[in-house]
């Protein structure tokens, strides 16, 4: 069987996210597609908009066969844990031929070859990111000079490693070269809005535009020239009972735990140079989500990185090896839904897979799976519907 993965997060599943299915399958002409989907917490740090579940189900409705749910260790990461975390699961599964992601660039023997640089770091490379870092340039500033130096000066290698769907793309060929895959990837242009537009178009909206849009939507009338049926039904659902689930509300939580228990920020993985003690003040004078973040963020700490760090203390990542397990590979796949050819292809991973698969809870819970286990709980105190469903 000629399988497929994809990797995704569904924040939520739009027409972009369509076409994208769909040109996995007609570019890699596979009899089936594994999508490796973030769990309740979302990379760019924050509880999913719907819960897990409904994602998966969404999912499925729109033309994946099953649905793999990601490790929260690595979903709720930079990229390059992210990126490792996906397509080490996607490898231990055994059976998958193939990777389709979307890039801007669109070229994937230039990203595989900046995957490859980046992941053997030859010694001309090396000599130049040194040269670079020593004139007092910031590390991905001088790795981008560094690089387009190797391409004979070519500026357009820094225009690529700038945006957000090309670092996604060359992490998961540097972890496909870091695993020695038998994987081969493909890519596809991304097409519509940018990643971070917050403007609905009527085709190819982004995730955060949607997202932006149902903060305060009065309808959601919009939405359809955005979001496939599947989608726009599940989001009409929610938006109506009051549950869907957005960044802030782990506010009043974060505050609560920092307010009565001592400082341990420094425990969390991506903590470092007394930023404990930073988002530690901040905690106790911001009156939001978004004034705690804005007071502590910088050049070096993004928006992105300081929510990741919120949601990992929220969920309690302190109280976890969290910087050896993200180094691991995926140690299990947990599925979250599968349609009739779905259950074909769990048997055959069955009979491949180096890693268990799960499609109900084990016994023995390994520390990776009891922080699952943990954000799960932690998501079900802010998502309203979430307590009243299986909560694993």
């Amino acid at each position: 069987m000629n399988l497929t993965g994809i990797i995704t997060e569904y924040n939520p599943l739009h027409k972009g996210h369509i076409y994208h299915i769909e040109s996995a399958k007609k570019i890699t002409k596979c009899d089936g597609v594994i999508c490796i989907m973030s769990g309740n917490f979302v990379q760019r740090g924050a509880p999913a908009l719907i819960s897990k579940w409904d994602r998966a189900k969404t999912a499925l409705e729109s033309g994946v066969d099953i649905v793999i749910e990601l490790p929260l260790v690595y979903s709720l990461s930079s990229a390059e844990f992210f990126a490792f975390g996906s397509v080490s699961l996607l490898n231990n599964l055994g059976s998958v031929n193939n990777l389709c992601f979307g890039s801007e660039s669109g070229d994937i023997n230039l990203i595989y070859k900046l995957a490859e640089i980046l992941s053997k770091e030859p010694e001309e490379f090396k000599h130049y990111l040194k040269l670079y870092l020593s004139s007092g340039l910031s590390y991905p500033i001088a790795r981008g000079k560094a690089l387009a130096h190797i391409f004979s000066n070519d500026l357009d290698v820094i225009e690529i490693i700038k945006h957000s769907n090309n670092i996604l793309a060359i992490e998961y060929c540097k972890s496909l070269v870091k695993l020695n895959s038998s994987i081969t990837p493909s890519t596809i242009t991304r097409v519509g809005s940018s990643y971070n537009s917050i403007d609905l178009k009527k085709d190819f909206s982004s995730a955060t535009s949607i997202r932006s849009y149902l903060r305060y939507a009065k309808t959601l009338e919009p939405l359809k020239n955005t979001v496939p049926l599947s989608s726009y039904s599940m989001l009409s659902k929610h938006y109506n009972d009051k549950t869907l689930t957005f960044e802030d509300s782990i506010f009043r939580y974060i505050k609560h735990k920092a307010l009565t228990s001592k400082n341990n920020f420094e425990n969390l993985p991506d903590v470092s140079e007394g930023l404990h003690n930073k988002l530690y003040k901040a905690l106790y004078t911001s009156n939001s989500y978004e004034e705690l973040i804005n007071t502590v963020k910088s050049k070096r700490y993004t928006y992105t990185r300081i929510s990741r760090i919120l949601c990992q203390y929220f969920i309690g990542f302190e109280n976890y090896n969290t910087e050896e397990l993200r180094r691991t590979p995926s140690e299990y796949a947990r599925v979250l839904g599968f349609n009739s050819r779905g259950r074909e292809i769990l048997r055959e991973i069955k009979n491949t897979s180096s890693i268990p698969i799960y499609t109900k809870l084990p016994k023995t819970l390994s520390p990776m799976l009891q922080l699952d286990l943990q954000g799960t709980r932690a998501y079900s105190t802010v998502n309203k519907i979430y307590p009243l469903i299986v909560i694993f």
